[in-house]
């Protein structure tokens, strides 16, 4: 098994590297990454929309995310205008980028509300509608964004807490990518909520493999009471899974979030469940957002957060989702 550990691992820290590159060369200046229009060659565009995440380098999530703006913003003739940056204040930024850029909607995450909150009032108060996507759950309706898609990270939590008690865990290693993400601290708080046995959480830094895999093998090493461990973001999970086996712990993993290298941890039994939010349709369903309030002053949710998840996956599902995470859209 750990020949195969090790050959997934090298795959999923070649596919974190390579995007960061990409990711990295595409950025202009410290606002960020810059990213271009995505509704080209889709005939006239009638809107345009800014689409702000706090996406860091490397993390496969957010190309499914926005794989799902990118159609959204094709079917309705929209002109996507992409960018991403982790840092709060950055972020917070480049709304203002375009808000100046007079973009008709924005769509962002609020991973760190307190940053976010003044350029958000500043679009609002600018007449553009804001729409929050997958982080931000606990603030939205307080900052005047017109809905959130995504799902409740608590109970996102509280479903992966009930799967381990499931299984029979009885020490929980809950590893935290981003220290200050709103996010990544419910899901935590979340398993521990319904789960039956211990739980302690670790953090490490989300773009460096090489901090990931020594801080997980450290704590392994030294408590050998853990049983499983869970990653907050699916590039981790194969870092943490080397890091399992180089610990020499009999430890399992899970992980939240989807891409190939969870969907072929789960077939070959390397993993044993993973959380999934559907991104694809999180991307998609707030970029239409936009067009259905522009158009028709439609808003969805009626108050309430527009929910994507969570879908717990196990093993025995994975062939069933195989074509589509193959295709990069799960």
């Amino acid at each position: 098994m750990l020949k195969s550990v090790r050959r997934w691992t090298r795959l999923g820290i070649a596919a974190l590297a390579a995007t960061s590159a990409i990711l990295l060369a595409a950025c202009s200046g410290p606002a960020g990454v810059q990213g271009e229009n995505a509704a080209e060659g889709a005939g006239e565009t009638t809107l345009k929309v800014a689409l702000i995440t706090h996406s860091t380098p490397g993390d496969t999530f957010w190309d499914i995310l926005r794989k799902g703006a990118e159609a959204a913003a094709a079917k309705n003739g929209i002109e996507l205008l992409y960018s991403s940056d982790p840092d709060g204040a950055r972020q917070s930024q480049l709304v203002e980028q375009a808000i100046d850029q007079g973009v008709d909607g924005i769509v962002v995450t609020l991973a760190k509300p307190e940053a976010m909150a003044s350029a958000v009032q500043k679009a609002t108060d600018a007449g553009i509608p804001v729409f929050s996507i997958n982080a931000g759950e606990d603030a939205w309706e307080d900052m005047g964004v017109l809905a959130h898609f995504g799902q409740d990270e608590t109970v996102a939590g509280n479903a992966a807490g009930e799967k381990f008690n499931e299984l029979g865990a009885q020490s929980v290693l809950c590893v935290i990518q981003e220290q200050g993400h709103v996010g990544l601290e419910s899901r935590c708080a979340g398993v521990e909520e319904t789960l039956e046995g211990e739980m302690e959480i670790i953090y490490v830094t989300a773009a460096d493999p090489t901090n990931i895999s020594s801080t997980i093998t450290a704590k392994l090493q030294t408590d050998s009471s853990i049983d499983y461990v869970l990653t907050l973001g699916a590039p981790q999970a194969p870092i943490a899974l080397e890091s399992i086996a180089e610990a020499g712990s009999s430890a399992q993993l899970a992980t939240f979030d989807m891409n190939p290298d969870v969907a072929e941890g789960l077939g070959n039994g390397d993993l044993v469940f993973a959380i999934d939010q559907q991104p694809y349709l999180q991307g998609y369903s707030a970029v239409d957002a936009v067009w259905l309030y522009k158009t028709n002053a439609n808003v969805l949710g009626g108050g309430q957060p527009v929910l994507t998840g969570p879908a717990v996956i196990t093993p025995d599902q994975a062939d069933t989702l195989s074509e589509y995470v193959n295709n990069g859209t799960r």
